[in-house]
């Protein structure tokens, strides 16, 4: 099952590579979910998040023929969309890292559906994080990034980094109690 995949998105590959809008099409088809729901994470709204994911798959199809089939397609996609994410950030870095009084900021905390956290509720916290905060939260926590690589990613100190990733986490939980 897994080679015949694998042979699958070489042919689809191929054929985008070749030109076929419809290859194309179903390349975006078929991963368009997974990467959108990285963009929102990253991003402020759903527009923004439009705007990311029609950025990424610009860089993807530009550089579709640099994939070199070692290790999983869908994982370099993903990749690709998190650096595209991140670049878009970083063209205002101004908005990146502001001192933010977290005890004056206004959100709107969701109702939940169920007792259990589900993934669209601890998404709209997410993005209700300032930016900064949700930026270090995302690479560290999901994309799995290490304080030093965050810090050189986005041209700051380890210690920024963390002490980011720790104030998001804190705004976080303090919202998670206040139900």
């Amino acid at each position: 099952m897994a080679s015949q995949n694998r042979s699958n998105e070489a042919s689809i590959i191929q054929q985008c590579l070749d030109g076929s809008s419809d290859a194309q099409r179903e390349l975006y088809e078929r991963f368009s979910s997974v990467l959108f729901a990285i963009c929102l994470r990253y991003s402020k709204d759903e527009d923004q998040a439009q705007d990311m994911l029609q950025e990424s798959y610009i860089k993807i199809f530009n550089n579709l023929g640099n994939f070199k089939f070692q290790g999983s397609f869908e994982g370099w996609l993903k990749r690709i969309c998190v650096n595209q994410c991140l670049d878009y950030i970083r063209k205002d870095r101004s908005h990146l890292f502001t001192n933010v009084n977290d005890d004056a900021l206004q959100v709107s905390i969701p109702e939940k559906s169920s007792d259990t956290l589900n993934e669209k509720y601890l998404m709209t916290l997410l993005r209700q994080l300032p930016l900064g905060y949700r930026t270090v939260f995302n690479m560290y926590a999901i994309e799995g990034y290490a304080h030093s690589e965050i810090a050189s990613i986005l041209g700051i100190s380890e210690n920024t980094s963390k002490t980011q990733l720790f104030k998001a986490r804190k705004l976080l939980q303090k919202w998670l109690g206040d139900e």
